[in-house]
């Protein structure tokens, strides 16, 4: 099992910013490096979706919703990944997860809360 701790959330108003890390600091770097990173975000009464990912390649997709808003990222010698939410509205509010692929294995974290107030 490979330890995902998420961090940055919090409670923003509509057209602010935050940025989420992703660290897996039990796992050394050139282990990170094959892995793809997603987050993912899951809402209250809604099923979690996938928000943006990035593989080991880094090539990067992103849900409709947050194109061209949020940004995914990812420092392999820090063991972390990012992701930059710019402009958020009420409806990204969630908890924010991030998965790591390891060749299908995957590894999540606990989450991190999202709130964005109108």
């Amino acid at each position: 099992q490979v330890p995902v701790v998420e961090s940055g959330g919090g409670s923003v108003q509509a057209g602010g910013s935050l940025r989420l890390t992703c660290a897996a600091p039990r796992t050394i770097f050139s282990v990170f490096m094959g892995y793809d990173v997603a987050w993912y975000r899951q809402a209250p009464g809604k099923q979690r979706e996938l928000v943006a990912s990035m593989n080991h390649n880094g090539y990067t997709n992103y849900a409709d919703s947050v194109k061209g808003r949020f940004a995914i990222s990812r420092e392999n010698a820090r063991k972390r990944a990012f992701l930059q939410m710019n402009n958020l509205e009420p409806e990204d509010a969630a908890v924010y997860y991030c998965n790591l692929d390891d060749e299908g294995r995957q590894y999540w974290g606990q989450g991190t809360r999202v709130t964005v107030s109108s």
